[in-house]
């Protein structure tokens, strides 16, 4: 069965050196895949070094276990990108928390811990990665969001203040530190098939009930934001710095239909 990545030049990436955190499962375990069968050097990030080890063997990555939400844990899975390959010249922010809980059932430390492991973490990470993508002179962060803040979205008060925080991120550091040669980019998956994420939000036979609201018909694929995120680090994106990328088959801006068609 094709794949998305199948259009990509096996070598594209030869040359970059990424640090990608979440990187053991989901999306970011799927950008992490496509950025070394495409010739990167690869750095998985996350708590559990079990999952990472596996993930790393499978995906031809190293792996160092880190709490994005720990500063020095950065720090030092920084030090050892750079004493392991030499550079770094992307960062890939995809470390995420999320459940579902009605906004007046929620914790303040159930907000806290999502915004800590998201927001905070998305900018612990830059700043731990900020010298080195500097020194790279063609740096990349790549912030993974979600389309959760651009409608309301039930039960996600946490999660989509988190990854609207994520948004506005990336818009300043693009605007900061584009004199040293780093873009920032975002992409905000929609529905996601396989996902750890989905399969909370729309269980079992809401699965089917939530594609209804999707133009494009069906979940997207993995596959499919790794390919988005092969591009924005691609030759072909060098001029786009500062953008979100939506991948979510029309979802975020759909409603209803009244009228058949």
């Amino acid at each position: 069965m094709s794949s998305p990545l199948d259009v990509f030049r096996d070598d594209l990436l030869a040359g970059h050196v990424a640090l990608v955190t979440g990187g053991g499962t989901g999306i970011c375990r799927g950008i992490a895949a496509a950025y070394a069968r495409l010739g990167a050097k690869v750095c998985i990030v996350s708590r559990k070094l079990d999952v990472l080890e596996q993930t790393a063997k499978e995906i031809g990555a190293i792996a160092v276990a880190a709490d994005v939400r720990k500063p020095d844990d950065l720090v030092v899975a920084v030090k050892t990108v750079l004493d392991r390959f030499g550079k770094l010249t992307t960062l890939v922010n995809g470390a995420a928390g999320n459940f579902l809980a009605p906004a007046a059932a929620l914790s303040p430390n159930g907000f806290k811990t999502v915004i800590d492991i998201d927001l905070l973490g998305t900018f612990n990470a830059t700043k731990a990665c900020a010298e080195a993508l500097m020194a790279s002179k063609d740096g990349l962060v790549l912030n993974i969001s979600a389309t959760l803040h651009y409608h309301g979205t039930p039960l996600q008060i946490h999660a989509s203040a988190a990854k609207a925080g994520v948004d506005a991120v990336t818009k300043n550091l693009a605007v900061e530190w584009g004199r040293f040669g780093i873009r920032a980019c975002g992409i905000a998956p929609g529905p996601i098939g396989d996902t750890e994420g989905m399969k909370r939000l729309a269980p079992g036979d809401a699965t089917e009930k939530a594609k209804q609201f999707i133009p494009a018909g069906r979940f997207g694929t993995i596959d499919e934001i790794a390919a988005a995120a092969v591009y924005l680090r691609s030759p072909a994106a060098a001029y786009i710095t500062g953008h979100v990328l939506v991948v979510d088959g029309g979802h975020c801006i759909a409603t209803p239909s009244v009228v058949g068609t």
